[in-house]
């Protein structure tokens, strides 16, 4: 290769190096502090005016020592000591948790009322059934119109849901459905209903998520029962945002279709409307939901985009940047997402801002302002999942990421610059300037071909590219292992394929938001023209949803964990701690940091925590499922067994999964990872809607089964247990075995019971399980005749009786009661359900049984425990 002359290249300055000690980042320490002050005021209640003395003593000392230049490490302690005072102070003002309005409460009993109300979200639009469409919006009340007549002035929120029946299933036009808009004032009769959690140990908290955004109560009504009234009420800012929201969402449809249509609706304006439940069970098992809501990711992905291509359009820094921030905040405003979008914006523009000043633009000291700007606002913040994700992620990026890419692959790339000096690889760390002087002799190698400009130029691309995957690749893996604790504790998924899938899919949406969002903007002046950039958005969703399909496809990827032990939580955050204070250290130390994490990101995938069970006894806790029965049993010797799942009643549609969503967060709960068998009592929605999400989450080894009559769900279950490697197990009457010290027996149905044309209740698989002296019944939802059949025939006893049927009149004959002759018996019945269940002459028989009976729309989860000598029963405390 011949010399490259530098005569006349000055001497490039000395490029940077990796610095060991870390730079400032005294926010991000007082944001800690306050932080600490909000879990300590929330969990240790003091007197407002004791944290008040106690901050501003803390503040004046502060003051005082920050003048002695020697007492500066005291001044700090005691400013963040005061920080953490005014956190305490701050969420004991504020309260803790978001109180219900309880206003509407004393109509909310089954009784229709007229209301008088406005919009205050835009309409969106699900298709719930094939012959049904649905549209929720929320209003605020004006007045209540009681039957009779007495007019109430009210102002509380109600989350409506307005549905329409397809005459004509030829016609499925979703335009056929008058949509609601903001402001639009309307009257309607309507049942009013108070929105419920599930009453189980680590149940969502769905009256504290309405509360978050003022919903009182719920309804429902048909849309020819809905008057329009003339007149507006609300914002008109907030029409004007929420008609262009919908403009782009009108635009987007026009563009592409409708599949990929509304993937581009989630991922670029955050409009999830049109994602079914399978799409984002999907981008969940693989790791990559953030890429299907609109995220912080998205803000960065756009302001990068809108910065270069302004800097690109020669403005200068002060306009790029504040146009930046304006587009940014512009874009929330869009989104409607809410309070993640905001974090991000409020980090971009901090971010951003500090290059004006021309300060070392340290990401965990913007960080530590945006988290403590946030919290000031609401220090409520702190204790949901989505503000932890967003600053821990971020944290990790700062902390472990950015130092690992400083110290390795950014030294290489230093290594191009100056290509075309021989003097700038002197200043290099020797092993970088091999590496310079290794690539240069490729780069001549590649000359004698095509020329030294085009071989050089071809090498230090390939090269830079190379070196942006493998930091990808480097922070994307430091992400996955660093999130293993939050996505254990709050989501019961272990990542497994998150590297893979988010190297794959982050390239592609940076590809995605840009061309989307310019499509869009262009479709405004043509539709034509914006067909052309539709193309990249077009295959960037394509690739996107395949790579999300097939990944998440794989058994590797639905891997569930159950709630880490508090020894595992310390472990792993400690470990988190560990790597982020190390990777600034020198390389032997940042290497054992990342090693800890690595190793308790292992340990919360695939080392089980311990059940939290009670050796020795029989267990059997009614899981509070609503209108329908799931009972999980714990033997003396710790297998487990689930008997039913509950699910959704004959005819209703929902989209809840009483599985994934009610079942299993208890069972993750009590740290329950496997199951040892699973029992369909019988083919009905109420009791099997949520089996297939638990064969899937805790693959027990075995289902067990008895009548199988004709039913798509239960061949459709059947089929997928053998696919997850499930035995199925057929049991009949007569059936004895022992399973983990107690004893179970079979007591229906016989091998010789016709099978009707669809299930039925008196197809339930009757059990019962001893455990010494005690036992329990468990009817399912059998009738008189099988009860009276196995009353004559078994004469079972039992301590425990599950009341067949959740207590309707149908079940729980006198026969059963005078043979079996429970102490304590327990409904599995739904909270004012609309069957009138638990019905009043079985409560009385069982009254008039002397026996004292739990429900669980009173209840909740009710657990009992026998001994072997007498029963005992235990309610768990529901915040």
């Amino acid at each position: 290769m011949p010399p490259l002359s530098s005569i006349n290249n000055p001497s490039p300055p000395t490029p940077p190096k990796f610095q060991l000690k870390p730079t400032r980042q005294p926010m991000l320490w007082a944001a800690l502090a306050y932080s600490i002050g909000i879990v300590a005021g929330t969990y240790a209640w003091r007197p407002a005016s004791w944290w008040l003395a106690a901050g501003t003593a803390f503040f004046a000392a502060g003051l005082y020592f920050v003048r002695k230049q020697k007492r500066k490490y005291l001044s700090a302690a005691l400013a963040l000591g005061a920080f953490f005072l005014a956190g305490a102070l701050h969420i004991q003002l504020r309260g803790s948790a978001n109180q219900p309005d309880t206003s509407l409460e004393p109509f909310a009993d089954g009784q229709p009322v007229d209301i008088t109300a406005h919009a205050i979200t835009e309409a969106k639009l699900k298709e719930t059934a094939p012959d049904e469409l649905r549209q929720t919006l929320d209003l605020e009340t004006e007045q209540l119109l009681l039957p009779d007549g007495t007019v109430i002035p009210a102002h509380a929120g109600i989350r409506l849901s307005i549905y329409s029946t397809r005459e004509a299933p030829s016609n499925p036009s979703p335009s056929a459905m008058r949509l609601f808009h903001y402001g639009e004032r309307i009257r309607l009769p309507v049942k009013l209903k108070l929105p419920r959690n599930f009453r189980n140990p680590g149940a969502f908290d769905y009256q504290g998520y309405l509360a978050a955004h003022g919903i009182a109560a719920l309804g429902s009504a048909k849309v020819e029962d809905v008057q329009l009234l003339p007149g507006f009420l609300g914002s008109r800012l907030e029409l004007f945002r929420a008609r262009v929201h919908a403009s782009i969402i009108a635009q987007v449809h026009a563009l592409w279709p409708p599949p990929q249509a509304a993937l581009i609706d989630a991922m670029v304006i955050g409009e999830d409307a049109f994602i079914d439940r399978d799409t984002r069970v999907d981008f969940q098992r693989s790791g990559t939901y953030h890429i299907l809501v609109v995220s912080g990711m998205n803000v960065t992905i756009l302001a990068f985009v809108v910065f270069w291509t302004l800097r690109r359009l020669r403005l200068n820094e002060i306009s790029a940047t504040l146009l930046t921030i304006f587009f940014c905040v512009l874009y929330a405003l869009l989104t409607e997402v809410g309070a993640p979008v905001w974090r991000a914006t409020l980090m971009c523009a901090i971010y951003l801002g500090t290059r004006l000043l021309y300060r070392d633009r340290s990401m965990l000291n913007a960080l530590g302002i945006a988290a403590l700007a946030l919290l000031v606002f609401d220090p409520r913040q702190l204790f949901t999942a989505s503000f932890q994700m967003t600053f821990v992620c971020i944290l990790i990026v700062a902390a472990i990421g950015l130092p690992l890419v400083e110290r390795t692959s950014q030294l290489y790339r230093h290594s191009l610059a100056h290509w075309d000096s021989d003097d700038y690889g002197g200043l290099l760390l020797p092993r970088v300037a091999q590496f310079r002087l290794d690539l240069r002799l490729i780069a001549g190698r590649f000359a004698r071909f095509i020329g030294q400009p085009l071989s050089f130029k071809m090498t230090r691309g390939a090269t830079i590219t190379c070196l942006r995957i493998f930091e990808l690749l480097l922070v994307s893996a430091v992400m996955q292992i660093g999130l293993a604790l939050p996505m254990a504790y709050y989501f019961h998924r272990a990542t497994t394929i998150g590297l893979p899938a988010n190297v794959a899919i982050v390239p592609l949406t940076q590809l995605l938001m840009p061309a989307a969002v310019f499509t869009a903007a262009l479709g405004y002046l043509s539709p034509l023209l914006a067909k052309l950039p539709a193309l990249p958005a077009l295959f960037a969703v394509k690739a996107i949803t395949g790579t999300v399909h097939g990944l998440g496809g794989l058994q590797l990827a639905d891997l569930r964990v159950a709630t880490p032990s508090l020894p595992m939580i310390v472990a792993a955050a400690a470990a988190l701690i560990l790597a982020m204070l190390c990777a600034r250290c020198r390389a032997l130390l940042a290497l054992a940091g990342l090693l800890s994490l690595l190793a308790a990101s292992l340990a919360l995938a695939f080392v089980p925590p311990k059940p939290q069970t009670h050796p020795g006894v029989l267990e059997v806790t009614s899981i509070d499922v609503g209108e329908g029965d799931s009972i999980l049993l714990v033997t003396p010797q710790g297998r487990t067994l689930l008997i039913d799942a509950g699910g959704p009643t004959w005819g209703t549609s929902t989209q809840l999964d009483f599985g994934e969503d009610v079942v299993a967060p208890y069972l993750w709960m009590r740290r329950i990872s496997h199951l040892d068998a699973v029992v369909i009592s019988h083919g009905h929605s109420d009791h099997i809607g949520g089996m297939s999400a638990v064969l899937k989450d805790f693959h027990p080894k075995e289902l067990w089964i008895g009548l199988l009559p004709p039913s798509r769900e239960l061949d459709h279950l059947i089929a997928e247990a053998h696919e997850l490697g499930i035995k199925v197990v057929r049991h009949w009457e007569g059936d004895e075995f022992e399973l983990g010290g107690a004893k179970v027996e079979v007591l229906f149905p016989p091998q010789d019971w016709l099978v009707g044309l669809a299930p039925k209740n008196n197809d339930s698989m009757v059990l019962h399980v001893s455990y010494g002296a005690t036992s329990v019944l468990l009817e399912g939802d059998a009738e008189k005749a099988v009860e009276r059949r196995i009353a004559i025939v078994h004469h079972p006893h039992a301590d425990l009786l599950k009341v067949g049927h959740h207590g309707s009149s149908t079940s729980t004959t006198a026969e059963i009661l005078e043979s079996v002759q429970p102490s304590v018996a327990v409904i599995s019945v739904g909270f004012r359900n609309s069957y009138g269940l638990p019905k009043e002459d079985v409560l009385a028989r069982l009254q008039a049984s002397k026996i004292h009976v739990y429900r669980t729309d009173v209840n909740g989860a009710v657990t009992f425990y026998l001994d072997g000598h007498s029963l005992t029963s235990m309610q768990p405390d529901i915040p």
